[in-house]
């Protein structure tokens, strides 16, 4: 009979604790909304603090993650410039092939695979003069234009709270269920140590 009243504390510390961090997990996102209950309220963290956490998070990423500076790598790149390079000349080159009919009929006809490629060509070293002003007109709408710390606390704050603790659950699932269960060790832990202290003294 003894062993069962030294085993009684730890599993139910043990339930309680797993109960405890459970419930507390849900309340980051629960209730959505404010429920009074007197002198105090209830409401989950998150809906509470939607735009607060909009804005952190928008500096941060900001500051930390995404920078102007990062696109400009990008941009500056120059397996990117070569890619716009190719993409234009082949654009051209299709354009003149679809239209050669309709500035001249006879146009066709002379459009052989030397031609084109001198077209490409040419088409290819006009860009690279004008490529670098191209990049700085980019780089500076970008700048002007984009602002990543607004962008993202619009986005967050536009979201819904189901969409939110989707999010979250989806990118901290294992971080969560970690909570839950670390509560039941602590609880047996510490009912084990309950147990003892009533066993021996």
């Amino acid at each position: 009979m003894i062993h069962w009243k030294f085993l009684a504390a730890p599993v139910i510390s043990c339930f309680i604790g797993w109960v405890t961090n459970y419930i507390a997990v849900k309340m980051l996102f629960h209730p959505r909304k404010k429920i009074n209950l007197g002198i105090i309220s209830i409401q989950g963290i998150f809906p509470k603090r939607q735009k607060e956490l909009a804005e952190n998070l928008g500096e941060v990423i900001q500051k930390e993650l995404i920078s102007h500076n990062d696109f400009n790598n990008v941009v500056d790149n120059q397996e990117f410039h070569d890619k716009i390079k190719n993409l234009v000349e082949d654009y051209f080159v299709k354009f003149i092939k679809d239209k050669a009919i309709d500035i001249n009929p006879m146009l066709p006809m002379f459009l052989n695979q030397e031609v084109i490629n001198k077209i490409k060509y040419l088409v290819g070293v006009e860009f690279e003069k004008f490529l670098p002003e191209i990049i700085e007109t980019i780089k500076f709408q970008v700048e002007s234009t984009l602002n990543t710390k607004d962008l993202v606390k619009k986005k967050v704050e536009e979201l819904s709270f189901d969409k939110l603790e989707d999010i979250l659950f989806t990118i901290m699932k294992k971080e969560f269920r970690f909570i839950e269960i670390i509560g039941g060790v602590l609880g047996f832990l510490i009912g084990i140590i309950q147990s003892a202290l009533f066993y021996f003294f």
